[in-house]
């Protein structure tokens, strides 16, 4: 199987203190990994990590064979932070009008990519006058306008309705079965059902590797939030 991104032996120091324990792993094209576990387990430090955008880094980070944080890889790679990274004095086409030219877009990706995250109603207005999760949702489509190998998203269904966290799973699985690799960190375990493979993590490192299915056999869990209690426990 082709690998997207490889990952051996990643420790992460911030402030003198180890966050990230050597971890390691690899991605794969098509593929959704949900990458779950409580909040300050280290979720947000291995994305950064992955995009190269985090000091403190030891080990092998390899992304679509070459080193993360590579100038190739920036239009190659998507990455969405938790908090929405636009301008709130522009509006909503205008954000993406200016990163379409940085990432050198084809002019169409703006209208297709506000039909994607169900804005297309939206582009003249401003992002500072938009709720919480439309800012995310804007956030999100500026990450996909070049269209990218690699999708890296950091709590991209927070502050959604349940109707438009359905709609962006469609649209997650509609980018991996085209091709795309996706890591989609959450705190919510009912969100796990939706991938393919799990990587959960507690305090820096990862307690299971292993697809929804795989976890609950293992476990004899009734659902992905008693298996993670039970993994959690045993570690």
């Amino acid at each position: 199987m082709a690998t997207s991104v490889e990952v051996r032996d990643l420790v992460v120091e911030r402030g003198g203190q180890q966050v990230l324990h050597g971890l390691g792993f690899t991605l794969h094209p098509g593929e959704i990994t949900g990458l779950l576990g409580p909040s300050g387990c280290g979720k947000t430090t291995l994305m950064r990590a992955l995009v190269g955008v985090q000091a403190g880094v030891r080990g092998r980070v390899t992304v679509l064979g070459l080193p993360a944080g590579s100038p190739a890889l920036r239009r190659r790679v998507g990455y969405v932070t938790q908090a929405p990274a636009v301008y709130t004095d522009l509006s909503v086409a205008e954000n993406l009008q200016y990163f379409a030219a940085v990432v050198d877009a084809v002019p169409d990706r703006v209208a297709a990519v506000l039909e994607q995250v169900a804005l297309a109603d939206r582009p003249g207005q401003l992002v500072q006058t938009l709720s919480g999760g439309e800012r995310a949702r804007v956030s999100l489509a500026t990450a996909l306008l070049a269209t990218p190998e690699l999708l890296v998203l950091d709590e991209p269904t927070v502050g959604l309705d349940p109707v438009l966290r359905r709609d962006l799973w469609v649209l997650f699985r509609q980018l991996a079965d085209a091709g795309a690799t996706l890591l989609v960190s959450s705190h919510v375990m009912d969100e796990a059902v939706r991938c393919d493979r799990l990587l959960l993590m507690r305090e820096g490192r990862f307690v299971a590797d292993a697809t929804p299915q795989g976890l609950l056999e293992k476990t004899g869990a009734a659902d992905i939030e008693g298996a993670f209690l039970v993994l959690a426990e045993a570690a």
